[in-house]
């Protein structure tokens, strides 16, 4: 009751015109953040920071979340039509999101994907609101051994789940973990294969790599194939949303499942990337069609779509509870805080009431508000897919330049975008998967970070990863999925074999 209570008194304090005009800004500033490749929430918030500075801290606060969540939701609206993560963690919503553009169904991956992020948002938005105290207390828990056993759990259920051949997911792990080494070692500060050159010492950034890995490989292809787009014209109806909104029901449990492991995954915080990953394998894995997955399943956009959005608004909570930022936007969100006098930790729930309890608040109506603005503008995104390929083509490459541009401001990273242009379309002519690649180059260097320091916490010895109760289970439950198809067999063996004792019971006896 208490938490309905302050959320109540959240909502009076956000019920203001001054504040709701701000909401809507920020959720159409961050819808076009999110479309934009390269530029992603955390950048969106950092530039327009220094505008909130005269604000006061809620007035702040709405607006800057509000562009969170409109980058959210916009993020999904390139990777469906363009194969173009505009999001690091819409990556995984290509994989289904754009076959089903390509068969001209964009409008019905557009409203599942809009649809499973306010899902996400508001099953994370619950969970803030009644399990704050809890939830605090539990995220103190994690240290290195725990983000190192989260990060395997991650990467072994790509290995052990995925449905590609096991060791082309291992090449592609292996050359994501070898880039993601390139730059100076965070640990020692040494530098590592940067061969003398200057630019690589930052090493490579994530969304340079995406960009040129989905983007501009997609371009090729298609230039291979004499610039035919293989989409078809996207028919936009009100009965599309409602058709679609009428087979959600049906994917009640990969919402549910999907929506748990962004909450962990996001209050650990292992982050909204890695949850869309681990959301779409275990839906990959566990929906009766998992073959037809990559094909244009819509079960296949829901998942990554309601893990990342969940994931990333859980973010929220260990910023707000102990001043732990979850994400890069709550890493900005916190510097913010600071600016305005606010000082994060348990504390704040009691001492800035108007402030906490007014953001929970928007985090309900924003996402609200983004559903209703990005569906009204379905029949917006999807029309570009009548524009011809030869036409749209060159502004998809500069836009694509434009944002890896954007990143750093180096010119060095629009060759390395075309450079992994180049890898993704080698890849795709020969079936070697993406994903796992694209994963292991944004967490492979801080799972090698939180593994070294797990080791010399004890000296080298393997046993921290069973220290205790929660780290031993995630390690644990990381190896099994590791070795799932071994262990697929052997039960199947094992009931295969229990099936024929009765029967050559029987004929004996006979």
């Amino acid at each position: 009751m208490e938490a309905l209570e302050s959320l109540l008194h959240g909502f009076g304090v956000l019920l203001t015109f001054h504040n709701m005009l701000l909401m809507l800004v920020g959720i159409c500033l961050g819808i076009l953040v999110g479309v934009l490749p390269g530029l992603g929430g955390p950048n969106g918030v950092a530039i327009l920071l220094p505008l909130t500075f005269t604000m006061d801290p809620t007035s702040a606060i709405v607006l800057l979340s509000c562009i969170y969540w409109g980058a959210l939701f916009g993020g999904a609206i390139t990777s469906i039509l363009f194969n173009i993560p505009g999001e690091a963690w819409s990556v995984a919503t290509t994989f289904d999101g754009y076959p089903m553009a390509q068969k001209g169904q964009a409008a019905e991956a557009l409203t599942a994907a809009f649809t499973a992020s306010f899902f996400g948002s508001i099953a994370a938005v619950m969970l803030i609101t009644f399990l704050a105290p809890w939830i605090a207390t539990f995220a103190l828990r994690f240290g290195p051994p725990e983000f190192f056993a989260v990060y395997l759990l991650t990467f072994c259920t790509f290995v052990g789940l995925g449905k590609e051949s096991r060791h082309k997911i291992i090449i592609s792990l292996a050359l994501g973990f070898l880039l993601a080494a390139v730059g100076m070692d965070t640990v020692s500060g040494e530098l590592r294969m940067t061969f003398g050159s200057v630019e690589l010492l930052r090493g490579f950034d994530f969304l340079v790599a995406v960009i040129g890995l989905f983007g501009i490989s997609e371009i090729l292809l298609a230039m291979e194939e004499h610039l035919a787009f293989k989409g078809q014209e996207a028919k936009i109806r009100l009965s599309v949303v409602w058709r679609t909104w009428l087979t959600l029901p049906r994917y009640w449990l990969t919402l549910l499942r999907s929506s748990a492991i962004g909450c962990w995954l996001g209050v650990t915080p292992g982050g909204a990337i890695a949850a869309s990953f681990m959301g779409y394998n275990l839906a990959k894995r566990f929906s009766r069609d998992g073959a037809n997955f990559g094909k244009g399943k819509i079960e296949g956009v829901l998942a990554p779509e309601t893990a990342a959005h969940a994931a990333g608004t859980a973010a929220l909570l260990p910023m707000l509870a102990l001043g732990i930022p979850g994400s890069g936007t709550a890493a900005v969100l916190l510097g913010g805080l600071m600016v305005w006098g606010l000082q994060p930790g348990p504390l704040l729930f009691v001492e800035q009431k108007d402030f906490v309890w007014g953001l929970i608040a928007s985090m309900y109506l924003g996402n609200i508000a983004g559903l209703i603005i990005v569906l009204a503008t379905v029949p917006l995104f999807a029309s570009v897919l009548r524009v011809p390929f030869a036409t749209i083509a060159p502004m998809i490459i500069v836009s694509c330049a434009i944002g890896a541009f954007a990143v750093q401001n180096a010119m060095f990273d629009i060759w390395l975008m075309l450079g992994f242009g180049v890898v993704g379309y080698l890849f795709k002519k020969t079936g070697i998967p993406l994903a796992p690649m694209t994963l292991a180059l944004v967490l492979g260097d801080k799972a090698e970070d939180a593994f070294r320091q797990s080791m010399i916490g004890l000296d080298g010895g393997l046993g921290i990863f069973w220290s205790n109760k929660l780290v031993g289970t995630i390690t644990t439950l990381a190896l099994v999925m590791l070795f799932w198809p071994l262990i697929g067999k052997a039960i199947e063996l094992v009931r295969g074999s229990g099936r024929s004792v009765p029967a050559g019971g029987e004929s004996s006896r006979a």
